[in-house]
């Protein structure tokens, strides 16, 4: 059971008995029905994740957005776009490989596409910076998204990232400065834009490409200004606390569905989406292409200005 959470050990047991079973019948007691013993582990392991996945806590969801084998922004562009043309550098530095970019096809539909896109192994999370941008990566984006403007094609931004990169190197080349100019600009952008949280939606480094028309959220993603153990570390000094923070920041998909921060959640198959790529990339494009349909009604202006209103709403309350 490589890969297994935490929280998904109760099963574990029932699991390693099954793939048992069906790898090693011979072993078994002699006159034991192995078919009906199969189904009827099945049917327990089935009944144990329908009460688990149907009652997840802030932080386990989190723990599943963080899952090693979750898709990442290349996974959805192989499979929810087609004709994808990556593009490269930002011009003044180098290139991102945090940051992942280029023409593509949703449907029918020419779009940019941008994501942040970490590694699945060691030597690709240092390629990728474990999916955490320089300022270099901010300014490619930046670069393309003005191209995307340009030509009137509409942007579809891929976010997952736990935050931008927070080293002396980024700062040297003016990182707040790369994410800020990316949120004046990409609030200027005549074209239609779409925002997808695919997995951690980590701070400013997150927001740097998310400022859209519409900000979509996958099930089990979230979205935050700063990570549970960030925020853990900095109330209850101490990390440990992660779980009680992630409740307190109200991140996930739901919360943030009912806060209005986010315009739809986009469901996952059972277990998350790392069970079913296909299934998940299938939904995704078909979220994408209603939505985006649904912003080329609205002529430019009034959709600026909607997109405008949209940010100014954002962290009002009432106290009681």
């Amino acid at each position: 059971m490589k890969h297994l959470l935490d929280f998904e050990k109760p099963y574990i047991d029932l699991q390693q008995k099954l793939e048992g079973l069906r790898d090693h019948p011979e072993e078994t007691n002699l006159g034991m029905d192995i078919d009906q013993e199969i189904r009827q582990l099945e049917d327990k392991i089935a009944a144990k994740k329908k009460e688990l996945y149907a009652n997840l806590t802030a932080w386990q969801r989190v723990q599943l957005a963080r899952h090693p084998k979750r898709p990442y922004s290349l996974d959805y562009i192989e499979r929810t776009f087609n004709s994808f043309s990556e593009l490269h550098g930002d011009r003044l530095f180098q290139d991102d490989h945090a940051i992942v970019a280029g023409f593509a096809k949703l449907g029918e539909q020419r779009v940019m596409v941008v994501g942040t896109q970490k590694g699945r192994d060691t030597k690709e999370n240092i390629k990728r910076n474990f999916g955490c941008a320089h300022p270099e990566g901010y300014r490619k984006a930046l670069r393309l998204m003005g191209m995307a403007n340009r030509f009137g094609l509409p942007i579809i931004a891929l976010i997952d990232t736990a935050g931008a990169y927070p080293g002396v190197a980024a700062e040297e080349r003016h990182i707040a400065k790369a994410i800020a100019i990316n949120l004046r600009e990409m609030a200027l952008f005549k074209v239609p834009m779409i925002a997808v949280v695919i997995g951690e939606g980590g701070s400013g480094g997150a927001l740097g490409i998310g400022v859209s028309d519409r900000t979509l959220i996958l099930e089990n993603a979230y979205y935050s200004v700063i990570s549970p153990e960030g925020c853990a570390a900095i109330l209850w000094k101490d990390r440990a606390a992660a779980p009680q923070a992630a409740e307190a920041l109200k991140i996930t998909a739901r919360d943030l569905l009912e806060l209005e921060l986010v315009d739809e959640v986009v469901p996952e198959p059972f277990g998350g989406a790392h069970n079913d790529f296909e299934v998940m990339a299938d939904t995704l494009r078909e979220v994408l292409i209603t939505n985006l349909e649904a912003l080329q009604k609205i002529d430019p202006e009034t959709r600026l200005k909607q997109r405008y209103a949209k940010y100014r709403r954002f962290g009002k309350f009432i106290e009681g």
